[in-house]
């Protein structure tokens, strides 16, 4: 009885794990427009899109439904990356990583890099500098 109960945690932790992260990153649909000040980027959740201002890297997590109350917008960075002098359009872009919570955001000018973590739960939101 014992064993089979770790077994089914073993497998309950397993899927879990699996659900999460796989090894094949989202296909992005993405306009070859550069010129574009905010882009829509899926996540693999099929209900919730990251909105990037692509100007100075502030996001936004967008998620629609078909329920007023499960339907929303809320920050994920409203801090300016850059000063006003230095935006450009085009100049902020997402990746997709393996990880369904997670996106990494490069600065297209000068190189830097922020690994970007989406959640429905606010205090697993999180945008933290790649040094």
């Amino acid at each position: 009885m014992k064993t089979r109960l770790i077994t089914l945690i073993f497998v309950l932790f397993a899927t879990i794990s699996f659900a999460q992260s796989t090894s094949q990153a989202p296909i992005q649909n993405i306009s070859t427009d550069s010129d574009v000040t905010y882009r829509l980027f899926a996540t693999r959740n099929m209900y919730t899109f990251i909105k990037l201002n692509t100007r100075n890297g502030q996001m936004r997590q967008v998620q629609w439904s078909t329920e007023n109350e499960t339907r929303f917008e809320t920050i994920l960075s409203d801090i300016s990356l850059v000063n006003k002098e230095e935006e450009r359009n085009g100049r902020f872009f997402l990746y997709p990583t393996t990880n369904i919570y997670n996106f990494i955001m490069i600065d297209q000018i000068d190189g830097r890099a922020w690994q970007v973590q989406w959640s429905t739960e606010e205090k697993n939101r999180a945008v933290m500098r790649i040094y």
